[in-house]
């Protein structure tokens, strides 16, 4: 071979050395990439071209998909859409998902591992793919019910089943319809995006779980009451000062006893039991307990009833917290849910849900089963403990104040004819001449039949007046339905 042929022959070895490796790079090196591209057309008709499974609460689909007539394949649909926007979330061509269509979007399109060898049965019996069907835990009485009770109100409420840890109600409001951004008309899906991230009230927010947190007010004196029962220094009968003023530790600071600047003592000489001071949610009360206690016990009991940790309902929960190194004053305030208390309404679920269940707490959870598109259950849901802020005895005397402070205290609103109901109200100051939140936080059991509850009205004034009668009706809803 003479010498130009032979140089002909390298460039062509090396030019098809270098196709052979760029082909190879983008194909496998670059595929994960490239299929992430939000600008690979391919990847997002690939993705809505899918059959995606329903998401069901008590046999009824609320999301669903059906065929269309346009490119993408598949048109998902949510009804009732907004009362479960918080939960389902939504599925865009534009914007990509949210909520369950987020965190279990693997087993709605028909990916998971799990799904496996249901992708191979479909394949070799020719049916076409479907993603897994995805059962909730929600109740929809229940969910009907707190939907009802926070219309033309910001807020959120959570029911929880403390027996297994399934959540029976999630509602955030104002809310939205995920319908508007499942279309797929990019020019309408873009405004109406664009209509609820301009909207003040951020519908778009799951304040059940996250957002900006609430502090929690009076509810939180439930953790400082459990702390001063697990120290074995007290009882609910333990005899506590409550004046009516008191002056924070090395601050000029004075705390009133009751919200709206009420003077007045708990008790006698100042005095009343720990059980009395729960009834009138006595601030100097709880102040001064709190600091007796500590703050690393405090600390303690509120970390164990989920207090900073981590969860995955499957959806993200935003950890609650309490302040840190804290002065005397400020333990003082952060033990009547002040300062930098802050908290989710699931949060203030999971205390009563442990009081309620002999002091255990379970992870709570949405999804109570997947199955395949024949109704072969995959994934059955199955209670785990988290921890125990209580023994049974201490839980037994919570319930004990709980029950009186509805009977004859501040949560008279939460009572149910024939039915042991538990709870407290909280009123949480949180900007300055801004109307405080409106909290309650409690329990119904009858016979079986049990359910805690947190419900949080932003500006609502007294949790007495605003929250607790929607805490009723939600509670009402399970325990008698």
């Amino acid at each position: 071979m003479n010498k130009p042929l032979r140089h002909v022959s390298l460039v062509v070895a090396v030019l098809f050395v270098l196709l052979f490796g760029s082909t190879t790079y983008i194909q496998v090196l670059q595929a994960t990439s490239l299929n992430a591209d939000p600008r690979n057309a391919r990847t997002i008709y690939n993705e809505f071209g899918k059959d995606r499974g329903p998401i069901v609460v008590a046999g009824d689909a609320i999301a669903s998909s059906t065929p269309s007539d346009d490119s993408y394949g598949y048109q998902r649909a949510y009804d009732p859409g907004a009362m479960y926007a918080p939960i389902t979330g939504y599925y865009s061509v534009v914007y990509g998902f949210s909520g369950i269509e987020k965190s279990l979007n693997d087993t709605l399109s028909g990916d998971a591992d799990a799904l496996f060898y249901q992708r191979i049965a479909d394949a070799v019996s020719g049916r076409p793919s479907q993603g897994a069907t995805v059962e909730l835990t929600i109740d929809p009485a229940a969910q009907k019910a707190a939907w009802d009770g926070l219309q033309g109100k910001r807020g959120a409420a959570v029911a929880i089943d403390p027996t297994t840890g399934q959540i029976l109600a999630m509602v955030s409001a104002p809310s939205y319809d995920p319908n508007q951004l499942a279309g797929h008309s990019s020019k309408d899906v873009t405004a109406a995006w664009n209509s609820l991230n301009d909207d003040p009230a951020k519908p778009l927010t799951n304040r059940a779980i996250g957002g900006n947190l609430y502090p929690p007010g009076s509810t939180f004196k439930l953790v400082v009451a459990a702390a001063a029962l697990n120290s074995g220094k007290y009882t609910k009968d333990s005899v506590i000062p409550g004046p009516g003023m008191y002056t924070l530790p090395n601050s000029s600071s004075v705390m009133n006893n009751h919200s709206g600047g009420g003077q007045e003592p708990c008790g006698p000489d100042d005095q009343s039991s720990m059980q009395s001071a729960l009834e009138q949610s006595c601030n100097t009360s709880f102040a001064l307990l709190g600091t007796e206690v500590g703050e690393e016990d405090l600390t303690k009991t509120a970390e164990d009833f989920g207090f900073g940790r981590k969860l995955s309902i499957p959806m993200g929960v935003t950890p609650s917290t309490i302040g840190s190194d804290l002065d005397g004053a400020q333990i003082a305030t952060s033990s009547i849910g002040q300062y930098e208390d802050r908290v989710t309404p699931l949060q203030m679920a999971m205390v009563a849900s442990a009081i309620d269940n002999d002091g255990v707490l379970l992870q709570p959870q949405l999804v109570k089963s997947v199955r395949t598109s024949d109704l072969q259950e995959v994934t059955p849901y199955s209670s785990k403990k988290l921890s125990q802020p209580l023994s049974a005895a201490n839980s037994s005397q919570m319930r004990d104040m709980m029950v009186a402070t509805v009977q004859d205290g501040t949560g008279t609103a939460a009572a149910i004819d024939g039915v042991e109901v538990g709870g407290k109200t909280g009123t949480a100051q949180w900007g300055d001449g801004r109307e405080p939140h409106a909290w309650f936080v409690g329990y119904a059991n009858a016979g079986d039949k049990k359910v805690v509850v947190a419900v949080v009205v932003e500006e609502g004034g007294y949790g007495a007046e605003a929250a607790a009668p929607i805490a009723r009706d939600v509670m009402e809803a399970v325990v008698t339905g």
